[in-house]
């Protein structure tokens, strides 16, 4: 059991996007620290699926909520679903991307990517940071990018989006501070989730979820933005070497470039 997050925290956590990737590894972490889940996904069937696994590894109870957050029903019934729990930690990990220019990609699933990346993100960080102030703390852990920082050719909307939610925790961050809740951006690179398969790239030298969750986990109430691995770290000090925003653009338009995968 993780004896710092349960008492900054208590035992309750909520994990959106939980039935793959790094929502899912978030679930695995906190299950092994003792937290109590409400796992929050589309995908009803695979969350008992999890569910089930991590309660008889780890005797902790688990609600799960099949809910497309993409839409105003779905983020009511995580909102609905909670009522009355003692919520301590939220986990904004549910969202998506894309990749190729956008007069390429389809609009209505680039409009239902920004409803899921920031739309659902501030109403969730609003309805738990209301019941975290009321209970004196909390934390709100939202998934942010390494493209947040600047904009990106070939995945020109996944960048805006994960734009908003870094500036968004940055802001939360100094806001809730005083009702003591902690806000922490996670701005990794290229990660082996089912998302690369999703937005049709590819990713070398990329991050595990384990690594992510664990220095997410570990970073917490200590910082405000997380850019997890090396990778990351060298990505952010080489773009940073660059003086006009412009050139970052363009740099990292020609990473993104190069990930992605036509075969």
């Amino acid at each position: 059991m993780n004896t710092r997050l349960h008492q900054d925290y208590g035992s309750w956590a909520v994990v959106t996007g939980a039935s793959d990737g790094l929502g899912k590894e978030f679930a695995n972490q906190l299950a092994a620290s003792g937290f109590n889940l409400v796992l929050v996904a589309r995908r009803i069937d695979v969350l008992q699926q999890i569910a089930t696994d991590l309660m008889a590894r780890h005797r902790i109870q688990i609600e799960c909520i099949g809910a497309d957050l993409g839409n105003d029903a779905g983020v009511a019934s995580v909102i609905s679903k909670t009522q009355g729990m003692s919520i301590g930690l939220l986990v904004a990990s549910a969202g998506f991307g894309s990749a190729g220019p956008l007069l390429d990609l389809d609009i209505h699933s680039e409009k239902s990517m920004v409803d899921v990346n920031c739309r659902a993100v501030l109403e969730l960080s609003y309805h738990y940071g209301k019941l975290f102030k009321q209970q004196h703390r909390g934390g709100i852990i939202l998934l942010s990018s390494l493209l947040a920082f600047q904009g990106a050719a070939n995945t020109a909307n996944y960048a805006a989006t994960k734009a908003y939610v870094q500036t968004l925790a940055e802001g939360l961050a100094i806001e809730m501070k005083p009702h003591g809740i902690d806000v922490l951006s996670v701005a990794p690179g290229p990660i082996n989730t089912g998302f690369a398969k999703q937005a049709n790239m590819k990713f070398s030298m990329a991050l595990t979820p384990q690594t992510v969750v664990r220095e997410a986990l570990q970073s917490i109430g200590k910082k405000t933005t997380l850019r997890p691995g090396g990778l990351s770290k060298l990505l952010e000090l080489g773009l940073k070497s660059v003086v006009f925003r412009s050139l970052r653009v363009r740099m990292m338009s020609q990473v993104m470039k190069g990930m992605i995968d036509h075969g």
